[in-house]
């Protein structure tokens, strides 16, 4: 089947077999594949962690049509379509454990549209959700919001109950049209006084719930801009792996820093994600009320320069691969 492939001078398109499902996984045939920042991660070859090396088929998400399932499997069926999350989605076919197969909506939404959604989905109900501890009527605070998955992240903390959702970004055009996407407030994170700026939007209180995408420079900043009891959850370090860490901030607000990452966890723990984010979040999805805009779509011949769109960071919400 045709891929795109990592090997050692990064992503291109070749051949690669055509995967087989063990019992309890899904074989898909992909018809759409979505972006995302760690795509770009493995292709300089960090894989933090996660299997991979020379050969590896890219991708994180993919929609498009089961053609076979195995003997355990039973909550999707050949013909079914499908989105999905898992490995080596960049692809003609591609497989994934059950747990992270969901049946589209019968609302005609495309191949492409459901390709942007898993990652998104999964990676910020677990964050605000799960680990963020949203409760209705509390604040929170999206950094890096324009992207894909900070965008379904101010929705999902709307539809949980949030009070206040800020979303943060660089970009003026990007800022301008986060309030689409349910963000209350857009500050400019490259802006030093965004704290006090978050600090007066919460009439002193500070920030209940902040999800990190940036780390590296904007730690402390987080920290002044969180409330008493708050809590941050680290989820992306798209502005540098290490930083300065203001220890007496922390312990004075008693903040809660949590870490989160799908790598090290078990599939039977990725199951219960999944089934934790369709239990609060499939009205929304059926309803399109929890939805991601598509920046621009490639096929998969152009995965190369899909990627090279992405790391320009001009792009607003999902980046898609046609298949």
């Amino acid at each position: 089947m045709k891929a795109a492939l990592i090997d050692e001078s990064g992503l291109h398109i070749g051949e690669a077999p055509t995967p087989q499902p063990s019992a309890t996984e899904v074989l898909v045939q992909v018809r759409a594949a979505g972006l995302n920042r760690a795509d770009l991660l493995m292709a300089s070859g960090r894989f933090h962690g996660a299997k991979g090396g020379a050969g590896t088929v890219a991708g994180l998400e993919w929609a498009g049509e089961v053609v076979e399932v195995g003997a355990e499997v039973k909550n999707v069926k050949p013909g079914d379509r499908v989105m999905c999350a898992g490995a080596g989605g960049y692809a003609e076919y591609a497989v994934c454990d059950y747990g992270r197969a969901m049946v589209i909506p019968a609302n005609n939404m495309s191949f492409e549209q459901a390709a942007t959604l898993p990652v998104a989905l999964a990676t910020m109900h677990d964050a605000v959700v799960t680990n963020g501890r949203l409760a209705e009527g509390e604040s929170v605070l999206i950094q890096g919001a324009s992207s894909g998955v900070g965008l379904m992240g101010m929705q999902i903390a709307k539809h949980m109950g949030a009070k206040l959702v800020i979303g943060t970004s660089t970009n003026e055009a990007r800022r301008d049209r986060l309030s689409e996407y349910g963000a209350d407030l857009a500050l400019d994170s490259s802006d030093p006084d965004w704290p006090q700026q978050a600090m007066e939007a919460t009439g002193g209180a500070g920030v209940n719930l902040i999800v990190d995408q940036v780390s590296g420079p904007v730690a402390n900043q987080n920290l002044a801009a969180a409330a008493i009891l708050g809590r941050i959850i680290n989820v992306g370090r798209l502005g540098g792996f290490k930083g300065e860490f203001d220890f007496d901030t922390h312990a004075l607000k008693r903040i809660s820093y949590i870490g989160v990452t799908f790598r090290t966890r078990s599939v039977e723990e990725v199951r219960e994600i999944g089934m934790r984010m369709q239990s609060d979040l499939w009205d929304g999805v059926e309803m399109d009320l929890l939805k991601l805009p598509i920046d621009k779509t490639f096929a998969l011949d152009d995965a190369v320069a899909a990627q090279a769109h992405m790391n320009a960071n001009q792009h607003f919400g999902k980046i898609v691969l046609t298949v």
